[in-house]
């Protein structure tokens, strides 16, 4: 018994220290391991700042979603600033890299004079907006011909009466050339592009478009389809309503793409917020909710050119 007990002795020793050793192995695992995971988490958390100007008419829509993507915790260390300034204002800041993201009504060919810096600019499409004909309710129309708007806007029409309504003057609320709005409208329900007439209101922003006309005697102006509400008399184009159903079917002309340009492939954080954008959480509920229309629901394509295909 004696003689075997020095044996005994070196076997539980041989015993302890691989027990110690496979404890060191497995600490430095779990170590190794928690390390690469916190690490991993840091990597990909998102962080910067993002700044879209531009369309006031996309203006609501990309408010709205960047609120609520700030609010979601994975996002919650990036900042999304939203200003409006019109489509013309939101290209150029986007190309000169003032602006992280440009929101445009048209697309940038059709804006941007220096067809370099256009090419320079990534387009992403995040909705469809319609752009519908608007008077104070007290004008007494209801539907105006492509031929009566052009007459009205460039100033050969300028009393109710002679369109079917009231005996009142009528007052142009306009939009100023960098206005994204204005060109869809002159693009695809006048055909044409009209001079600003003298005793025309200019203003850019929509919301304030919308206050104008509905509270100025014989205003007329043209809106996206997310300001309109009972305050306003929205006139039908050439007999045809501005609804989603016939913005879709392609029977509504009156309408674009609603574009957020970067600069370029967008970094980490503003691809998250564009990806964001067209996510089914945004697209079948904010942009519906707002008075948009889901790229998706489109039974017809436009190009830069005006060009519609099925």
């Amino acid at each position: 018994m004696f003689k075997k007990l020095p044996f005994i002795l070196m076997t539980l020793t041989f015993v302890l220290v691989l027990a110690a050793c496979g404890s060191k192995n497995d600490a430095g695992t779990e170590g190794a391991t928690s390390n690469g995971s916190g690490s991993g988490e840091t990597a990909a958390e998102l962080s910067g700042n993002i700044l879209a100007v531009g369309s006031t008419a996309l203006q609501p829509l990309v408010e709205q979603a960047g609120q609520k993507f700030m609010a979601v915790d994975e996002y919650k260390n990036v900042t999304v600033q939203v200003q409006g300034g019109g489509s013309g204002t939101g290209l150029t800041q986007v190309s000169d890299g003032q602006a992280t993201i440009g929101n445009s009504d048209v697309f940038a060919e059709e804006k941007l004079e220096d067809e370099a810096k256009a090419k320079e600019l990534v387009d992403h499409q995040v909705a469809v907006v319609a752009i519908a004909p608007v008077s104070n309710k007290d004008a007494g129309v209801e539907d105006l011909t492509k031929q009566q708007l052009i007459d009205i806007f460039s100033g050969k029409i300028t009393n109710w009466k002679d369109v079917g309504g009231a005996d009142q003057a009528i007052v142009i609320v306009n939009r100023p050339s960098s206005s994204g709005t204005r060109a869809t409208f002159e693009k695809f329900a006048l055909g044409t592009k009209v001079e600003d007439i003298q005793g025309s209101i200019q203003e850019d922003s929509s919301g304030t478009v919308k206050k104008l006309v509905s509270e100025t005697p014989g205003a007329i102006g043209y809106l996206a389809l997310s300001y309109l509400d009972d305050s306003l008399q929205v006139l039908k184009y050439e007999g045809v309503e501005a609804t989603v159903e016939n913005v879709e079917a392609g029977t509504y002309p009156v309408w674009a793409y609603q574009h957020m340009y970067t600069k370029g492939e967008p970094d980490a954080a503003t691809k998250a917020f564009l990806d964001y954008m067209l996510s089914d959480e945004i697209q079948q509920n904010d942009v519906t909710e707002l008075g948009y229309i889901p790229v998706s629901g489109m039974k017809v394509k436009r190009d830069a050119a005006g060009n519609l295909t099925q």
